[in-house]
């Protein structure tokens, strides 16, 4: 059992033991978590609302499977087509897009699959599986992952060797893994940019619009899980979506680069 899993596993006991009338769970995604926004958020979520935000840090299949269980208030995700249908099957009343940043590639600084020269992540993934050079994958069902895997389906290769390197762990440990191999890895630009470890490692591809990397906000239903804080789902949404939250989200930045895009967007409901 990967680190982040224990760690998360253990909030998510420590909540259920201890959550106060002023505390909400949510699950949110490692990548998330790794950028480091969550410790300029949660702060003022708690100055403004006075609502504790208990994270439990997993993929975004974990979350769902959390949320569709009602052990969690609300899930912050990305994945689009798992939250639909997440929304669809009743487990959520609607989801909210709060924000937004991109995925890239990254690899050994020299290139040796010559990745940047490509136009499209596919072509990008097919040269990497040509020359059999190592790749690190998560393999965790997250929303990386899931990317990841749509990118292999348009490439046309289904991913398997000993030089595809499927972890099963967050964003953060399978960045750790890459550089200590030396090898090319997808990932969020936030989890990236804040990551220390880069060793050999660099950004060699991004910019294909297929890299888009959305993430949204569901609060969990309370006619499926009556037990579960919809009010206090509801504040944080509104907080989430207001112009304080824009103004720090937009401003949160790691060497002068912005991490992500406020981009609040009506309910879509059933």
């Amino acid at each position: 059992m990967t680190r982040i899993l224990i760690v998360s596993l253990f909030w998510l006991l420590s909540s259920l033991s201890v959550a106060t009338a002023d505390s909400l769970r949510m699950a949110v995604t490692t990548s998330f978590h790794n950028s480091g926004l969550s410790e300029v958020l949660l702060p003022a979520i708690k100055d403004d609302l006075g609502i504790d935000v208990q994270l439990l840090v997993v993929g975004t299949g974990q979350a769902l499977r959390l949320g569709q269980a009602g052990d969690v208030d609300a899930i912050l995700v990305h994945a689009k087509a798992a939250e639909e249908d997440f929304v669809t099957n009743g487990y959520a009343p609607h989801r909210r897009e709060i924000m937004y940043n991109d995925f890239v590639l990254t690899g050994p600084s020299d290139d040796p699959a010559q990745i940047a020269e490509v136009a499209t992540a596919p072509e990008a993934l097919d040269r990497i599986a040509d020359m059999r050079a190592d790749f690190v994958s998560r393999g965790d069902d997250s929303g990386t992952h899931k990317k990841e895997q749509s990118l292999w389906a348009a490439a046309d290769v289904a991913p398997k060797g000993d030089w595809y390197h499927a972890t099963g762990s967050g964003m953060g440990a399978a960045l750790n893994t890459a550089s200590g191999l030396n090898a090319y890895i997808m990932a969020d630009r936030a989890s990236w940019l804040n990551f220390g470890n880069k060793g050999d490692l660099a950004l060699l591809f991004a910019g294909d619009p297929v890299l888009f990397n959305q993430y949204s906000y569901l609060p969990i239903s309370p006619e499926q899980h009556p037990h579960v804080k919809a009010e206090f789902a509801q504040k944080l949404e509104n907080w989430l979506t207001s112009e304080t939250a824009k103004a720090l989200i937009n401003s949160y930045q790691i060497n002068g680069e912005t991490l992500f895009i406020f981009n609040a967007t009506p309910k879509e409901t059933k």
